[in-house]
């Protein structure tokens, strides 16, 4: 989940803006080999590698843009698209590029000119308030090795949507696929009891493998203490038939009070090893765990099952007893790490605490050690702690996690004393801190270090890139009796119930009136990991407060911005990430981090960019229509770039 972090801009930040110097054009780059991007992330494993190589580190500055395609969003949707994230990643297979919008609609686009081919619309209810609003991160593209080449429905693209559909759709023709459920739909949910819609929906692709179709889920966060099943389930590839379910939270003893501990991260798979990886998240209530004492099962953890029969082939537990919002928000990226020159086929786990797990694909055992160190303890009544939490030895945190009243930033000295007085009054002891009735602070908070955009991954180089944000949440626990009272009191404030617990709680970003964290910057940074020594290569500034106060990117130079979105890097050396909350698409040199290249964006650009090759020239697209928890620029366009011809 993602929060507003900045406000509107005072005056007192107002400068006037200088204009951007021209370029010199470079010479058209030469024909490369076609190259697809079939998958989310771009392979299966979730490596948002390419090997393209046409745009180089030299030649980026001529990047401009090839094409635009409008999902006719902003005509259609009015209000709202207010409450839309369009975090797609679109995906290239076949000869044809492939759009979903946030409300679910699937586009064909030609990849040489963004023409649209085909467009299906499952017309989903936009009345429903979604706890994750309308999102939806991409479909999955399947290919029948049983079906003739040229047969209806051989080709196949699985979109599963807000509303808890798996629909299968001829990847030539968009229409649906007959043979698949009833009329090309399954209802994931069947037999789910909701107590309203907005409890449970659909944000991220089914993965497909060994034709199994896996779908997770996305449920409302905090609202009752037995929360909805997060179970994952899975269905024929070809039929829709239901194949499994596995629940995360079976497996806890005893047995807990709880829902959720769902996956609404991207899953990854391993066609060859038959396997398929999950990223769960924690169980309900968020912030407070006395009715599920333990270990809370699967929960906060990765798990690899058998994709033909859903059973556990091993889970590693990157959260004890989770009280934080701490969920794995990211796909496991599957890779080979050679770290201290011994390789071994590895999963590799980002999380919002900012730490990287390492982890043998086969058996989950940690490739790079991971240790238990005590954390805070002390919680709220009722309340049993773990004593103590698991960290990887490398690489170190991305993120800071301790905060001190005297670090407190500001650009004035009235603004920083607000800061300072909101941190002292709150409790805080570094990471785990527990949640309390005199407000905890989270640092990082739950919307970073790492999160949805997940990890790119160099296979040559052996290096992992990474975003992450940086910001301070401060979580009150609230009497239950007097919850209803608090959310009259602050109505604009998130005031959750966690129904049936003895407390609601009060969660807010720490920031001050002049709308800037309330921490110390860099907000948003991006940054370099060697695998094969865990050590951090470089870390630089990602994005800048451009678009969240203008005129300050000229006062606070260098300090980031948070970012939902992650990188893709190429062959040619060439980091490409949007994600920071500001207009652009930027590419850094994966060497040394060094920023190369901008391109402004007609909105946010909260998503993953993907690159491919298509008659000989590489194009990078990303989609920019801004994200409403975010509260950057809304659109409805997908931007194509590319070298002059």
């Amino acid at each position: 989940m993602v929060y507003r972090l900045f406000k509107a801009a005072p005056a007192t930040l107002a400068v006037i803006a200088v204009a951007a110097c021209s370029r010199p054009a470079s010479p058209p780059a030469a024909p490369a080999p076609d190259q697809e991007w079939a998958f989310y992330g771009g392979d299966a494993g979730g490596q948002r590698f390419s090997p393209a190589a046409q745009v180089t580190p030299a030649n980026v500055r001529a990047l401009k843009v090839a094409w635009t395609f409008s999902t006719g969003d902003l005509a259609r949707r009015g209000d709202s698209l207010k409450r839309a994230a369009f975090e797609d990643t679109p995906i290239m297979a076949g000869g044809r590029l492939y759009v979903e919008s946030p409300f679910n609609a699937v586009f064909a686009l030609d990849p040489a000119s963004g023409r649209t081919l085909w467009r299906f619309d499952p017309a989903i209810d936009a009345t429903v308030r979604y706890g994750e609003g309308f999102t939806a991160r991409g479909v999955a593209y399947w290919r029948n090795p049983a079906a003739a080449p040229a047969s209806a429905c051989a080709e196949r693209i699985f979109v599963a949507t807000n509303d808890r559909r798996l629909i299968a759709l001829d990847a030539a023709t968009g229409s649906r696929c007959p043979g698949f459920g009833r009329n090309g739909v399954v209802d994931v949910a069947a037999g789910t009891l909701l107590d309203e819609p907005r409890e449970m929906q659909i944000t991220s692709p089914p993965v497909v493998a060994r034709g199994v179709v896996v779908v997770g889920s996305a449920v409302a966060d905090n609202q009752r203490l037995e929360e909805v099943s997060g179970a994952v389930r899975a269905f024929d590839a070809v039929t829709g038939a239901p194949r499994w379910s596995f629940d995360p939270l079976a497996s806890a003893k005893p047995p807990i009070v709880a829902g959720a501990a769902n996956v609404w991260a991207p899953m990854s798979a391993d066609e060859a090893r038959g396997l398929v990886f999950l990223p769960t998240t924690s169980p309900s209530p968020d912030f407070w765990g006395g009715m599920r004492k333990g270990d809370d099962g699967d929960a906060d953890s990765v798990v690899a099952l058998n994709v033909a029969t859903g059973a556990k082939v091993w889970a590693f537990k990157t959260v004890h007893h989770d009280l934080w919002d701490y969920d794995n928000p990211a796909q496991p990226t599957l890779a080979t790490v050679a770290w201290n020159g011994a390789p071994q086929p590895a999963v590799l786990q980002p999380t919002k605490q900012g730490l990287l797990f390492t982890l043998n694909r086969d058996t989950g055992a940690p490739v790079i050690p991971v240790v238990e160190r005590p954390v805070p303890q002390s919680g709220a009544p009722g309340e049993v702690l773990a004593p103590t939490q698991p960290f990887p030895v490398a690489p170190r945190p991305l993120v800071p996690s301790t905060i001190r009243a005297q670090d407190a930033f500001g650009i004035l000295p009235w603004d920083r004393d607000q800061c300072r007085r909101a941190i002292a009054g709150a409790r805080h002891e570094g990471l785990y801190t527990p949640p309390s009735l005199q407000g905890t602070i989270l640092y990082p908070f739950t919307g970073g270090g790492m999160n949805w955009g997940g990890l790119a991954f160099d296979p040559g180089r052996q290096v992992a890139y990474l975003n992450t944000s940086s910001a301070l949440h401060l979580v009150t626990l609230i009497p239950a009796a007097k919850v209803a009272a608090a959310r009259a009191a602050e109505p604009d404030v998130e005031i959750s119930p966690m129904a049936g617990a003895p407390f609601g709680m009060r969660r807010v970003v720490l920031r001050s009136k002049l709308g800037l964290p309330c921490n110390p910057p860099p907000w948003g940074q991006l940054h370099a990991v060697d695998m094969k020594t865990g050590k951090v290569l470089w870390d630089v500034p990602l994005g800048t407060t451009q678009d969240l106060a203008p005129g300050s990117q000229f006062l606070l130079r260098g300090v980031g911005a948070p970012n939902f979105g992650g990188p893709m890097v190429t062959g040619s050396g060439l980091v490409f990430i949007g994600a920071a909350l500001d207009n652009y698409l930027r590419a850094f040199d994966a060497a040394t981090g060094r920023e190369l290249w901008r391109g402004r964006l007609p909105a946010g650009g909260q998503a993953t960019p993907m690159t491919y090759v298509w008659r000989g020239r590489q194009y990078v697209v990303i989609a920019a229509g801004g994200h409403a928890k975010s509260d950057t620029r809304r659109g409805d366009q997908v931007i194509a770039f590319a070298l002059p011809r």
